[in-house]
C-alpha cells in the first residue's frame, strides 16, 4: 500500500509548507482548509505542530453510500469526481480530518500519495512510502 509517512514528528516546525504545497497543487491557492495534510498546534503560542496525514485506512471508502471510494492497484483510496455528490460523509468519517470538501465544486478530495507536500518541507520529514498489507484477521473455528 503506497501513503505518505511522517518520518520524524519532533522535527516540524509548523512551517506549513506541505499545507501549501498541496493546496496549490489541486486548488491553486493557498488555503489550509484546501490540503489533505494538516498540521495541528500553534507554534506561536508553544504548542508543538504535530503533522497529520492520511492512513489509508479506507473509512471513507466504507461510509460514502455513493461509491465515489474505491482502492487503486497502489492501495491508495481515490475519489471518482464523476461519482462524488459532495455530500460531505466521508469528511465527517475521516478520523485524521484530512479530507477536504471543495464547497465551490461540491467535491471531495483527499491525499492520493502524490508526494508533492513531502517535496516541499524543508525539514525532509515527509516521504510517500510502500508498506505491505495487512492479511484479513482468521476467525476462529469452533473446537469439535
Amino acid at each position: 500500500m503506497k501513503k505518505l509517512k511522517v518520518t520524524d514528528k519532533s522535527k516540524c516546525m509548523g512551517c506549513l509548507e506541505c499545507v501549501q504545497a498541496c493546496s496549490n497543487a489541486f486548488y491553486k491557492v493557498f488555503d489550509q482548509a484546501k490540503s489533505c495534510i494538516q498540521i495541528i498546534g500553534d507554534v506561536k503560542n508553544s504548542n508543538k505542530p504535530l503533522p497529520k496525514t492520511c492512513i489509508m485506512c479506507g473509512k471513507c471508502a466504507r461510509t460514502c453510500q455513493h461509491g465515489a471510494i474505491s482502492r487503486n492497484k497502489k492501495g491508495v483510496y481515490v475519489i471518482d469526481k464523476k461519482l462524488c455528490v459532495g455530500c460531505g460523509d466521508c469528511v465527517r468519517a475521516c478520523p485524521m480530518q484530512v479530507m477536504v470538501l471543495d464547497t465551490e465544486n461540491q467535491k471531495a478530495s483527499k491525499c492520493i500519495a502524490c508526494g508533492i507536500c513531502a517535496k516541499s518541507c524543508p525539514m525532509q520529514i515527509l516521504e510517500v512510502v510502500e508498506t505491505p498489507e495487512k492479511a484479513p484477521a482468521k476467525k476462529e473455528t469452533a473446537a469439535v
